[in-house]
């Protein structure tokens, strides 16, 4: 049953850090406001319903991490992402993904 939410949300066994060190870009897509509160220092905040008018900020050779606070808005950017031809994964929420660069 996990393994079924797993995949629906996008979140397989994905070395994270490892992309992140191979240079993956990470993608926030929660508000401005969410993002202020806390996020990823790397990270660049495009909220969700800016994805498709920002994509061309985005580096089409990169893959790119999305996260948002749940892992739900981030796979939607995910499946946005991967229709347009790029290469991305759902690190899922911020702080959980931090932990996993942190390692």
């Amino acid at each position: 049953m996990f393994n079924f939410i797993k995949n629906i949300f996008g979140v397989k066994n994905v070395d994270f850090k490892q992309l992140f060190i191979a240079g993956a870009q990470i993608i926030d897509v929660r508000t401005p406001a969410e993002f202020s509160n806390g996020h990823i220092k790397q990270s660049a905040n495009i909220p969700l319903q800016q994805l498709q008018s920002e994509m061309k900020k985005l580096d089409l050779k990169k893959p790119i991490i999305t996260c948002c606070a749940s892992g739900m808005r981030s796979a939607s950017a995910k499946a946005i992402l991967q229709q347009n031809g790029f290469e991305a994964y759902n690190g899922g929420g911020w702080s959980s993904l931090q932990n996993k660069l942190n390692r």
